[in-house]
């Protein structure tokens, strides 16, 4: 049975927390208290489900989330609109299976019809050329370096135009918005039901 991407919920943060913290080096740990809050503000929030089980999980933000990240802050320091991945995670046993691409597929198929960029960064210390390499191929050019903190390592800032979105703002997004269909509608936040936004 091949795996299900669909959007986390709020019972799978346990073993999202978990896989996240169990990641390599390029993956930054997190606490829970730092886990919710991308849980309430994150306008893309996806895991990949297979029999029951956790395999990866990807988390992205549009430009006005209110996320402290020095890297998201770089991008809307320069950009006025993209979709910024925050984190994607890939269980040990699922790897080299192309559940990145399939991710990254995704995460462009929710971003291509609401802004003109995916963005995103890769650690350069440690430098992991598999990553590199992955994101070259999917097209990510970097638009940027900058150490993370005073301290902290440095990364490549990556930027992905996507080419079907001015077809998709002059067609739909400047005459009523998007069709109400199922597969075009964005995740609805925990933040979104209780009336307000983060």
């Amino acid at each position: 049975m091949a795996p299900a991407i669909r959007d986390v919920r709020e019972h799978d943060l346990d073993a999202v927390l978990a896989m996240n913290n169990a990641g390599d080096t390029s993956i930054l740990a997190m606490d829970a208290t730092r886990l919710r809050h991308l849980y309430d503000i994150a306008d893309y929030f996806r895991v990949a489900e297979q029999e029951g089980r956790l395999l990866g999980f990807l988390i992205a933000l549009r430009e006005k989330a209110a996320y402290n990240s020095p890297n998201y802050r770089w991008f809307q320091s320069h950009y006025d609109s993209f979709v910024y991945i925050d984190r994607i995670v890939i269980a040990h046993e699922s790897r080299g299976h192309g559940l990145g691409r399939i991710f990254y597929c995704d995460v462009q198929s929710y971003a291509e019809v609401r802004v003109p960029l995916l963005t995103c960064e890769v650690f350069l210390e440690p430098r992991n050329d598999q990553t590199v390499l992955f994101h070259g191929t999917m097209g990510f050019q970097e638009v940027g370096q900058q150490n993370m903190g005073e301290t902290g390592p440095k990364v490549s800032l990556l930027a992905r135009e996507l080419p079907s979105f001015p077809f998709v703002r002059e067609r739909y997004l400047e005459h009523g918005g998007l069709p109400d269909v199922a597969w075009l509608r964005g995740r609805e936040r925990p933040v979104d039901r209780k009336g307000g936004h983060a």
